[in-house]
C-alpha cells in the first residue's frame, strides 16, 4: 500500500485502479493505536487527502475509513492536554475547518466504511459521507450534550443531510445508534455484518467508478448548489447558532 500523502502518517491515501481501468480513492485515518483519534495532523491529512482525490480527474469515487478496524472515537482528549502543548494545537481550530471544507467542496461522491463506532467528531466525518456502509453492531454517537458540547460540525452535516425529527433523536439524548437504527434513520445508507463493511463499502466505489467520468460529480455539483452557501458560510452560521461549549475549556467536535 502506498501513501500518497508522504508526509503525513496520520492519514492514508491511496488510489486504486482496476482491470477495466476505471480508478477510486481511499482516505485512511491511520491511527489504530488511539482508535483513530482526532489530533491536528490527522486534521491536515483529511483535508490534503480529500483535496488530492477530487481534484484527479481519474478518481470516481472516495472510501472514507479508519484504520485497524475502527472508523474514528473522536478527538484524542490525552493530546490534547499534552504538555508540552503540540504545536497544532493553537491551530486546530483551523485545521479541524479545513477538514469539513474539504468534504463539503469535494465533488466526487465520498463512502464512509463505519466499522466499530464513530462518536462525536468522528461521527460528523461520518455522516459528511454521501453513502455510510455501516456494521450491524457499529454504532454512532453524536454525545456532546452529555458533556456540555455544542457540536457546530455534526449539527451542519445532521441538517444538511436530515429532518428535524432524525436530528432529534440522534442529538438531544447522545446515546450509541447500531448499524441498524442508523439505516432505519436514513443515517446509513448500507447495513451489513461486520466482517463485510470495508468489502461493501469498496464495491460500491468500483461500481461507481465505472460510471461515465465525471458524471457523478456533475451531479454532486447540483445537489450542492440549492444551498446558495459556501462550506464557510454553510459551517459559520451552524457554529454561531451553536454558541460556546457550556465548557469552555473543552473542544468543540
Amino acid at each position: 500500500m502506498n501513501n500518497l500523502l508522504q508526509e503525513n502518517d496520520a492519514v492514508w491515501v491511496n488510489k486504486h485502479r482496476e482491470e477495466t481501468g476505471t480508478c477510486w480513492g481511499e482516505v485512511i485515518l491511520n491511527r489504530p493505536e488511539r482508535k483513530n483519534a482526532i489530533v491536528g495532523p490527522l486534521g491536515r491529512g483529511l483535508a490534503a487527502g480529500v483535496a488530492m482525490l477530487d481534484a484527479d480527474p481519474e478518481v470516481q469515487a472516495i472510501v472514507l475509513r479508519g484504520a485497524g478496524g475502527s472508523f474514528c472515537s473522536g478527538l484524542d482528549l490525552a493530546a490534547f492536554n499534552d504538555t508540552p502543548e503540540p504545536e497544532w494545537l493553537p491551530d486546530f481550530q483551523r485545521i479541524w475547518r479545513d477538514a469539513h471544507r474539504a468534504l463539503f467542496d469535494c465533488a466526487t461522491p465520498v463512502i464512509g466504511a463505519m466499522e466499530r463506532y464513530a462518536i462525536n467528531g468522528g461521527a460528523a466525518l461520518a455522516i459528511a459521507c454521501d453513502y455510510l456502509v455501516v456494521g450491524e453492531e457499529a454504532f454512532l454517537q453524536v454525545g456532546e450534550v452529555q458533556i456540555g458540547m455544542a457540536a457546530p460540525y455534526n449539527m451542519a452535516w445532521l441538517n444538511l443531510r436530515h429532518s428535524e425529527a432524525v436530528i432529534a433523536q440522534v442529538t438531544l439524548v447522545g446515546d450509541r445508534i447500531k448499524g441498524p437504527e442508523l439505516l432505519r434513520l436514513g443515517l446509513a445508507t448500507t447495513c451489513v455484518p461486520d466482517a463485510q463493511v470495508e468489502t461493501e463499502a469498496a464495491a460500491l466505489a468500483k461500481r461507481l467508478a465505472c460510471f461515465p467520468a465525471g458524471t457523478t460529480s456533475k451531479i454532486k455539483r447540483g445537489m450542492r448548489a440549492r444551498l446558495g452557501e459556501t462550506a464557510d458560510q454553510w459551517f459559520d452560521r451552524h457554529t454561531n447558532v451553536a454558541g460556546p461549549s457550556v465548557k469552555p475549556s473543552s473542544m468543540k467536535s
